[in-house]
């Protein structure tokens, strides 16, 4: 199946993934499945979400000291746990609007 298809199979992702890239410039804070969190700035998305930061800093040096000479990093999306992004940064009525348009639309196959 190729990346297109992928999207167009989970409209989910296409949601979050088309929201990304408008914040591309943007401080964010990712947080990991191993409870690191890494701010920086968010340099590009993928349509798996995978995530590449530039300027990283880690939230917690004292107990990640080893984080301290990255400057910047790839994060593999499915390791994400939450992204924090800056409130100014987010318009909720365009994604407010995005999600009931996605709910209107008819479902293009069962889920199982």
């Amino acid at each position: 199946m190729g990346t297109l298809d992928s999207i167009r199979s989970n409209p989910e992702a296409v949601l979050f993934y088309s929201f990304f890239k408008t914040l591309v410039g943007q401080p964010v804070t990712v947080e990991l499945k191993n409870d690191l969190a890494i701010t920086g700035v968010l340099v590009s998305v993928d349509q798996f979400l995978n995530i590449k930061l530039d300027n990283i800093k880690v939230v917690d040096e004292e107990r990640y000291p080893h984080m301290l000479a990255v400057k910047n990093c790839f994060i593999r999306g499915s390791v994400v746990r939450y992204v924090q992004l800056p409130a100014p940064s987010v318009d909720t009525a365009l994604l407010q609007d995005a999600a009931r348009r996605e709910r209107q639309q008819p479902a293009t196959g069962a889920r199982k």
